[in-house]
């Protein structure tokens, strides 16, 4: 195979059943998540009750993590993720089943309220499962010598569902309502658990079935703490990503602000993951290995100013171009970071060093919605939305200053290590 062929992971027939799968479930998660946005603000017209639907969501995510990360090393994970998928499918059923005109009518308001909270909780302990099974099934299925180019087209794959979910998601708001659009989700979580089925049971690859969780966990978490580059980009993006929560607010700008209705809401929601999709598929072509320290301090400043540009904005294309390049920085940084991890942990590691890894990033976009939705209603949305791009170029400067080694970081040595193997 060649060595720097850009289409080395899709070459493997499991690989793309893996990403149809992916697909789906992403695309089907971020619909569900604008819709179900769309729908609390209108019953509530709070941009606080944003906040609360990525509280109820991280509260359980950052609870779990840890022990879900024990639970995907000790197990077999195409069986896992079924299961996952399954659990996932009885959600979205309840949501369709809450927004139908026979709950409307004779619930209240907060109790249907509640029950999304609810249900949004629930799927919160789901989630921390989903991304320590996804990453350690991703090395399962490919050759550990092209996981850099695996992780890459995994990334832009979740990238695309992300950006055609929101933007479909606006759309069906507008054409069938919220209730028909749960129902297109219900659909498209059953049928990624049927692609899934194409996939064979794996081996389980950890020695130590069976070790004590206590002493799993302080494995895991060690292993984090001890290697610099996961630790330095993950503490990166969680700062950047909690305090560049925005994309949580766009409900308020689109109603409020921008009054662009449910359309402009879709493009506005779909704008920063068309900039990092169409980021990720040229780092297929051009890796981004060398200098890669460097590359996402830069990335993560960039992410930030697009955010106040974003914040200031009071024109919906200045608004769109903003989230656009916070998709291309966001993306650089994106890529990298799932390179470092692929990299450095090992195949009995991978699902705790992916919990830690949701703790840090993925756990803090819901927390980066709660903050801006606190922010938002104690200084208002704009003022809310600079405070926070201008606390992500805080970090990035402090971390530059403060990690030498940080800035030093290069990855081209793994990759040629992984090229060599097998």
């Amino acid at each position: 195979m060649a060595k720097n062929d850009p289409y080395a992971a899709l070459r493997y027939k499991e690989f793309n059943i893996f990403l149809l799968v992916r697909f789906a479930l992403v695309f089907g998660w971020s619909m569900q998540f604008i819709v179900i946005e769309w729908q609390v603000y209108s019953l509530t017209k709070d941009p606080l009750s944003l906040g609360i639907i990525g509280l109820m969501e991280i509260i359980p995510a950052l609870s779990m993590a840890l022990f879900a990360g024990h639970i995907v090393d000790q197990k077999e994970k195409r069986n896992l993720l079924a299961i996952c998928i399954a659990a996932f499918s009885l959600i979205s059923f309840g949501l369709f089943w809450l927004t139908s005109p026979q709950i409307t009518e004779s619930w209240t308001q907060k109790n249907i309220l509640y029950s999304i909270y609810a249900l949004v909780f629930f799927g919160g302990f789901l989630r921390s499962f989903f991304g320590p099974t996804i990453f350690s099934l991703i090395a399962l299925i490919v050759p550990k010598k092209i996981y850099p180019n695996a992780a890459t087209w995994s990334s832009s794959t979740w990238q695309m569902a992300s950006v055609l979910g929101p933007a479909f998601g606006g759309l069906f708001i507008n054409w069938i309502g919220v209730h028909w659009s749960l129902c297109i989700i219900f659909g498209l979580v059953v049928f990624s658990f049927v692609v899934l089925l194409q996939i064979p049971k794996k081996p389980i690859l950890n020695p130590k079935i069976g070790e004590p969780v206590i002493q799993s966990l302080k494995e895991g978490l060690n292993f984090v703490f001890k290697t610099k580059a996961i630790l330095g980009a993950l503490t990166l993006d969680m700062v950047a990503v909690l305090f560049g929560g925005a994309v949580a607010l766009l409900p308020v700008f689109a109603q409020d602000i921008l009054k662009v209705g449910p359309e402009g809401f879709g493009v506005l929601r779909a704008a920063p993951a068309v900039g990092a999709f169409l980021t990720m598929l040229i780092t297929a072509y051009i890796p981004i290995s060398k200098n890669a320290g460097m590359k996402l301090l830069a990335a993560v400043f960039g992410f930030g100013i697009c955010i106040i540009v974003f914040g200031v904005s009071s024109i919906f294309w200045i608004s769109v171009v903003a989230l656009f390049f916070s998709g291309v920085t966001d993306g650089v940084s994106m890529v990298i970071r799932q390179t470092i991890l692929q990299l450095k942990t090992p195949d009995q590691m991978r699902g705790r060093v992916s919990s830690v890894n949701s703790m840090f990033v993925g756990s803090s976009n819901e927390l980066g919605a709660f903050e801006s939705g606190v922010t938002a209603k104690l200084m208002g949305t704009v003022t809310a939305v600079v405070f926070g791009g201008t606390m992500t170029l805080i970090t990035v400067v402090t971390t530059g200053l403060v990690s030498p080694s940080f800035r030093r970081l290069d990855l081209t040595e793994d990759m040629e290590a992984n090229e060599n193997e097998d």
